[in-house]
């Protein structure tokens, strides 16, 4: 063995293997707040479109946890934009501190206005998303658009913290704006016989017809919260929310228990791309 693999076995060792789908972290404000991330690509044969958001970060006094999943489609590129940009925008609001649902609410909106017009460069695809903001280990604020999904386990019980965006509950709403929901046999219901989704960024040929508007849950995190999952819907596509807490409530490292729930999704045949946080506070 040459020395330079030594030094890589001896830094593995200490820091954990340096695989970019995979990763852990903690905070410095509670030893005992800890994340960790998991990524698989999917059967498909494009290129990976989820990209993950996972650090903890001081801003003024303040130690803030960021935690997204954005999964893209007809193409990356939104995506990755949004895990560059997204969380910087949600910070530049003012009122940030004080009234969170509705700096998130106006932070996304001005994102998926951006992304629009720049859809020459970025392309005309898009991305579903689900972010959360852990505010000095005790506050969580989740926003989401489309399906990838946030639950919390509260004493051994999932809570969800997001509402998946699909074309049959939002129906009437596609059809007000001039837009239909396809059903045809075999196939999940579609914006205009295109999107599975109701809500999403991007998009421009359909966004007339969808809002990128999110769905927003301030959830203090009491005793009785143990851990929440960040998903795309690779993996909700054959786990239930419940299904999911169970499967990882023992496993108290983070970056196991993601990368345990990812192997339980492909154990049960999912074939899309995977991505999964998890975020232990006990």
């Amino acid at each position: 063995m040459t020395g330079k693999e030594i030094l890589h076995k001896m830094k593995e060792k200490v820091l954990g293997p340096s695989d970019p789908d995979s990763g852990k972290g903690k905070s410095k404000m509670s030893k005992h707040v800890t994340h960790g991330f998991h990524l698989v690509k999917g059967k498909s044969v494009h290129a990976m479109e989820d990209y993950v958001v996972a650090e903890f970060k001081h801003v003024d006094d303040n130690e803030l946890g960021l935690f997204a999943i954005f999964d893209g489609h007809a193409g990356h590129t939104v995506a990755d934009y949004l895990r560059s940009n997204l969380f910087d925008n949600i910070l530049k609001e003012p009122d940030f501190w004080t009234e969170p649902v509705d700096s998130v609410k106006r932070a996304y909106k001005e994102t998926d206005s951006t992304i629009l017009e720049k859809s020459g460069e970025l392309g005309k695809g898009g991305s579903t998303a689900v972010t959360a903001i852990l505010i000095n280990c005790q506050k969580l604020v989740v926003a989401n658009i489309g399906d990838s999904r946030a639950v919390l386990s509260e004493n051994g019980v999932a809570i969800p913290l997001s509402v998946d965006h699909e074309p049959t509950t939002e129906s009437n709403d596609i059809k007000n704006r001039g837009g239909f929901v396809s059903n045809f046999p075999g196939d999940v219901p579609r914006v205009d016989g295109q999107l599975a989704v109701s809500r999403a960024f991007g998009d421009k040929s359909l966004k007339i017809h969808m809002t990128s508007e999110p769905h927003v849950t301030v959830k203090m995190i009491d005793d009785g919260g143990e851990f929440v999952i960040l998903a795309s819907d690779g993996l909700w596509k054959v786990m239930s929310n419940q299904e999911a807490v169970d499967a990882i409530k023992d496993i108290k490292d983070a970056r196991s228990a993601a990368k345990h729930l990812t192997e339980e999704a492909l154990n049960r045949r999912s074939s899309d791309d995977i991505s999964c946080i998890v975020v232990r506070f006990h």
